[in-house]
Order: structure tokens, then C-alpha cells, then sequence
């Protein structure tokens, strides 16, 4: 607020003192927010961190059960089975809350985990290679709908701290200077007004002295 827009007036002045004051409480919540949402990114980012290594493992997992199930059992075999799955795995998708922001809550579905009507081959016919192929990359599966929940949840964080930190630092390092700098104008003018008065009442009463 550019201080040559400004009327000093009383009524002005109580209305920036009003802004202040308003002002001043946001940004204390803002900071208690930013605060908040640096804690918990934090948290999130060492969930990742134990989801990612998660990942890694399932994959290589999974991942070396295959190879065996190959060597054993032959491609024709494991593709086979991987054709005569009947189930599609599905997934739940809602939201929840921290911090007052909402983030994607990812759930697997019970079909995540197919059983053995689903699977469409027999379990007694197939080898047992194939089934530990299959249940590890169940497993995989799971844990990467898990890690695109947490993957997510610390982006939106990330995005949300930038945000209130910007409004923070617009709110501390301008729009409250600017505020206070209104006010001492305002409070400069108006005692300056009230000398101007003084000094002319007593102007006034020496003339009409004299007059006398």
C-alpha cells in the first residue's frame, strides 16, 4: 500500500491497526502450518524410503522366482498360466487428511490377490515354481499400489510446503512491513496535524489578546 494513497485519518488508523493485528495472526497460523508440513514430510519421505528398498526386493524377487519358473517349466508354460488368470487385479482409490490438505488414499482390492478359482489353471497340475512366481508377483504388485500412495502423498506435501512458504515470506518480508510502514505514516501525519492545530489555536488566542 503505497503510503501517497493513504487519508490520515483516525478512522484509517484504527482499520490498519485492525489489518495488523488480522495479518499478524495468519501468518503465525501459516508458520504453525509450514511447520506441520515440514514434520510430516519428512515422515512420509522415510516411508518412501522403506517403500522404494521394498519394491526393490519384491522386484528382484519376483523377478528371479520367474526365471525359475522358466528354466523349469519352459515359456509355454508360464505363459500359460499368466493367459489363464480370470481376475484383474483392482484397486481402491479415496482420500484423507493431513494438515487440513487432502492426499490420494490407495488401496489394493481383495482381487489383488487372486484365489484359486480365479487363477484358472489348476494348482495341483501347475508346478510349484509357477505358483511362487505368481504369489511373488502378488506381492509386487501390493507393494507398488502402497508406494504410489506414499510417492504421491510427499509430491502433494512438497507442493504445499512451496506454496506456504511463498505466502509466508509474502506476508513477513512485504504485506506486514508495508502495513506498519502505513501506520507510521498515518500516526506521523496526524500528530503532525495535531501540532499544526496547537500551534495555530495558540496563534489565535495571542491575536485575540492583543485585540483586548
Amino acid at each position: 500500500m503505497s503510503t501517497h494513497d493513504i487519508t490520515p485519518t483516525r478512522s484509517v488508523l484504527l482499520d490498519l491497526k485492525r489489518r495488523i493485528k488480522l495479518t499478524q495472526s495468519g501468518y503465525k497460523i501459516l508458520k504453525m502450518k509450514r511447520d506441520g508440513l515440514i514434520i510430516e514430510f519428512f515422515e512420509v519421505m522415510e516411508k518412501a524410503r522403506k517403500m522404494r528398498a521394498g519394491v526393490t526386493s519384491d522386484y528382484e524377487t519376483a523377478m528371479q522366482n520367474i526365471t525359475v519358473a522358466r528354466a523349469v517349466e519352459g515359456e509355454l508354460a508360464v505363459r500359460s498360466a499368466a493367459y489363464a488368470l480370470k481376475a484383474d487385479p483392482q484397486v481402491n482409490v479415496g482420500s484423507k487428511s493431513i494438515m487440513g490438505m487432502m492426499v490420494p488414499k490407495v488401496e489394493a482390492t481383495a482381487s489383488m490377490h487372486t484365489n484359486i478359482v480365479d487363477k484358472g489353471y489348476g494348482v495341483i497340475s501347475t508346478s510349484a515354481y509357477i505358483e511362487e512366481a505368481a504369489q511373488a508377483f502378488e506381492k509386487l504388485l501390493d507393494t507398488l499400489v502402497r508406494a504410489a500412495e506414499v510417492e504421491t502423498t510427499m509430491k502433494k506435501l512438497l507442493d504445499e510446503i512451496e506454496k506456504t512458504k511463498r505466502r509466508v515470506n509474502a506476508l513477513e518480508f512485504k504485506i506486514i512491513p508495508d502495513l506498519k510502514d502505513s501506520e507510521r505514516f498515518v500516526k506521523f501525519r496526524l500528530e503532525e496535524m495535531e501540532r499544526e492545530n496547537t500551534t495555530r489555536l495558540k496563534h489565535l488566542k495571542k491575536k485575540g489578546a492583543a485585540v483586548e
